[in-house]
């Protein structure tokens, strides 16, 4: 498991350095047919009609939650890796969930000092504290997961007569 998690955090690692690496100019255009695709979809579902033109309008009125949404995913997908990594290796409590905040966050200043040096691009700290939320959210749904797991098995326990029964008031029935 800790193989797979390793490559899987590379791979993103990889994805986030190119997409930094992109001058303003290619990153925008990403990030504005990423819109386009979205505004398609919105006239598809919603039933309208609308022209190219509106359509085009809609997008680049897009263009800046997508691009700021993307960096929330990469980010939430990296705390899942960074935890499900760290639970390899660490006993559960609020040090686990620490250092994973701690390598998100590490690993978006990283990434925005990068951008800084790309021709149109810039650094931005608000950009840090967005990606670091996407990978403390991405963490705390590993941990949701964890305990919805947990509290299903223990209630499919419950009805295969695993668990002992109680007589409603917590007392284990003879």
């Amino acid at each position: 498991m800790t193989a797979v998690l390793a490559v899987l955090l590379g791979l993103l690692y990889f994805m986030i350095f190119g997409f930094s690496a992109q001058n303003a100019e290619e990153s925008g255009s990403l990030s504005l047919r990423v819109s386009g695709k979205f505004a398609e979809i919105y006239n598809s579902l919603s039933g309208e009609r609308m022209s190219r033109e509106d359509l085009g309008r809609l997008a680049e009125g897009m263009e800046h939650s997508v691009r700021k949404l993307a960096h929330f995913a990469e980010y939430a997908c990296m705390g899942v890796l960074v935890y499900g990594l760290l639970c390899q290796w660490m006993e559960k409590g609020r040090r686990r969930c620490m250092l994973t905040a701690a390598w998100v966050f590490l690993s978006a200043a990283g990434d925005e000092l990068h951008q800084y040096f790309v021709p149109g691009r810039y650094a931005s700290f608000l950009d840090v504290l967005l990606d670091t939320w996407g990978g403390v959210c991405g963490m705390l749904f590993c941990i949701l997961t964890v305990w919805l797991c947990g509290k299903w098995a223990g209630r499919r326990g419950a009805n295969r007569g695993d668990a002992p029964e109680t007589d409603g008031s917590g007392q284990e029935r003879i």
